[in-house]
């Protein structure tokens, strides 16, 4: 069992090892930004142990325990602070290691494979409220949650969030001028907010206007700064989702915050919140990806049980087909954060629709990986329906569920109407490095980050690959069944751009509704197919699997369904295939993603004939 005293040691260590077998490799050259990332999500891995052993204090059946009990995993928030994991949301600039947001995802999910609400209490809402800081704050500012999260401090964001029912919700926390002028007060309070009890900054969003599009500017409140009985912390609050987690309320009275508690200018809040929810929420939507990898996993397990060979032919294309939605999933996340340094003023749109269209993959994935695990429930398989239970619960408390959906769709439709007249088909096509796995692309700049008017990169690579693809020469048999399937995506880009052309263009003037919903779902389709065409034109080789045409086929075929479009089903040997590489990383014990490195799992036993 690893020690907290050597959990820092272990995360942060320059001994230069292989993610994939751990071997020393003094002779290695230095990490690259890519290779570096995929080794410090290895030593996590690897710190956090076994998840299956029962004896694991960092295991499944801790988790699901400790959501039953309603607590978070103290010993696991524990080994995570002590390791240093709070460095990777500070940018390296500033003494972290926060490069790029993709690389930043890869890094948390061994965290949220094990546990979604264990990744937000290890900090991700830390995260949220220091991005706002790192975009707009002084250099005060940037230097106070720099000295509080790599001291091992907390910090939240308390911000208007939306009512189930879509709109906004009724409490609210307002900021005035003070009479004589020197700073301001905050007063009002916000029912629910993440870690609001152990946070040492807040993070608030503010009402400072009563109209207008400039109505909520940010301030960074520090509580020991206060004096006492202006800020009340109140009961925790009892969640459906991430039950482990600790959600409370916040109430402010009379609260006295100066001018330099100001992050950007006064009116900002609603622009900021855009800028930085757009990699925020793909960030949290690429790393929850890996929490379904279990659940995948077991249901490979169940319908393996007791066969020397493959699962039976019914079970095939459901384990063959959510293997290939994680990839999508993959392809599409990492796509759009590795955008946002290179194209920050392309990636708004795509990068919301990509959270929206992970949401649904990832919720009809689990709802038919219960029907396979249902068809085969085998005495002590309670902690398997454990974390599948708790996953259904975590992913709208996530920000995957109804409540995301609909804050994506708010901000999607008011642009489909500016992207169809100024972007689609217009738009140059990025840089085919982007697209290249080994490629360094640059960092994140919080402070480039732009909302509305901007560009569409994943459209416009859409329209160079269905050109490409269709070129002649290209190869027959799932070569050219690709081709067909990038150029039916390739139409419906081009008739939603005729209907999206229509639209009116202010984001007080969008539709909402079902007919909002029927254009974020087939945008985010859209975007979702560009995604794993580039993946797979990105490819030089490196893996095999990902190198041949039959799992694009296969994931582009079911976005494809999704969208209704008249597409032939993939052929029985593109399923096979990815059921094969599916099975084989079951076996060895890698990853269910893009990157397919090597997990910190128990020995597994095999049939044997």
């Amino acid at each position: 069992m690893t020690t907290t005293a050597e959990a820092r040691t272990a995360y942060r260590s320059t001994e230069r090892r292989t993610a994939a077998s751990g071997t020393v490799d003094e002779d290695s050259p230095p990490d690259g930004p890519v290779t570096g990332a995929l080794r410090r999500a290895a030593r996590l891995d690897a710190l956090l142990g076994d998840p299956y052993d029962p004896a694991n204090a960092h295991g499944f059946a801790a988790f699901v325990t400790a959501a039953q009990d309603r607590r978070p995993p103290w010993a696991t928030e524990r080994l995570l602070a002590e390791a240093g994991l709070a460095s990777e949301f500070v940018p390296a600039g500033h003494g972290g290691t926060l490069t790029r947001a993709d690389l930043l995802m890869k890094v948390l999910r061994p965290v949220f494979r094990r546990d979604v609400a264990l990744g937000f209490a290890g900090g991700i809402t830390s995260l949220f409220a220091s991005s706002a800081v790192w975009a707009a704050g002084t250099a005060e500012q940037r230097h106070t949650m720099t000295r509080l999260l790599l001291g091992g401090g907390r910090a939240t964001v308390v911000h208007p969030g939306l009512a189930p029912a879509g709109g906004v919700r009724r409490e609210q926390i307002n900021a005035w001028r003070r009479a004589d002028g020197a700073g301001m007060l905050l007063g009002g309070s916000k029912a629910v907010v993440p870690d609001a009890a152990r946070a040492d900054l807040y993070l608030v969003h503010a009402r400072t206007a009563a109209s207008g599009p400039r109505t909520h500017s940010v301030l960074l409140v520090d509580p020991a700064r206060l004096p006492p009985g202006r800020i009340h912390r109140l009961p925790r609050v009892a969640t459906e989702g991430m039950r482990g987690a600790l959600f409370s309320g916040l109430r402010f009275t009379e609260c006295p915050v100066p001018d330099d508690a100001l992050v950007g200018a006064p009116g900002d809040g609603a622009a900021l919140a855009l800028r930085m929810n757009q990699v925020n929420r793909c960030l949290v939507a690429g790393a929850v990806t890996a929490a379904v990898d279990p659940v995948l996993r077991s249901a490979v397990g169940a319908a393996t049980d007791g066969r020397c060979g493959p699962p039976a032919r019914r079970w095939h294309r459901p384990l063959a087909g959510v293997f290939t939605d994680l990839l999508v999933c993959d392809a599409v996340t990492t796509m759009c954060l590795r955008a946002v340094g290179a194209l920050p003023d392309r990636t708004h749109v795509p990068t919301v629709a990509a959270t929206y269209t992970v949401s649904t993959l990832l919720q009809d994935g689990l709802e038919e990986l219960a029907a396979v695990l249902g068809s085969h429930r085998r005495p002590g398989d309670d902690l398997l329906h454990g974390i599948l239970a708790k996953l259904v619960r975590d992913l709208p408390a996530a920000g995957l569920g109804r409540e995301g959906a609909a804050a994506c769709q708010a901000v999607i439709v008011p642009q489909l109407g500016g992207l169809a007249n100024h972007s689609w088909f217009i738009e140059e096509e990025p840089p085919a490095e982007l697209f290249r796995g080994p490629a360094d692309v640059p960092p994140l700049n919080h402070r480039a980050l732009a909302f509305a008017g901007g560009g569409d990169f994943l459209a416009a690579s859409l329209v160079g690959a269905a050109e490409r693809f269709t070129r002649p020469g290209r190869g027959g048999g799932r070569t050219r069944l690709l081709a067909r399937m990038a150029q039916a995506f390739g139409t419906e880009l081009r008739a939603l751009r005729d209907q999206c052309a229509l639209l009116p263009g202010g984001f007080g003037e969008a539709l909402s509704g079902p007919a909002a919903c029927a254009l974020s779902d087939r945008y985010g389709l859209v975007v979702a197919a560009a995604a794993v065409l580039a993946v797979r034109e990105g490819q030089e080789g490196d893996d095999p699997f990902l190198a041949e045409d039959g799992w694009a086929v296969l994931g582009l075929s079911r976005l494809g369904r999704r969208l209704g479009l008249a597409l032939p089903d993939p052929p029985q040997d593109c399923v096979t295939g990815v059921l094969d590489e599916l099975l084989r990383r079951h076996r060895t014990g890698r990853g269910l993603d893009l990157d397919g490195i090597a997990l910190t799992l128990g020995a597994r036993e095999e049939p044997t004939e």
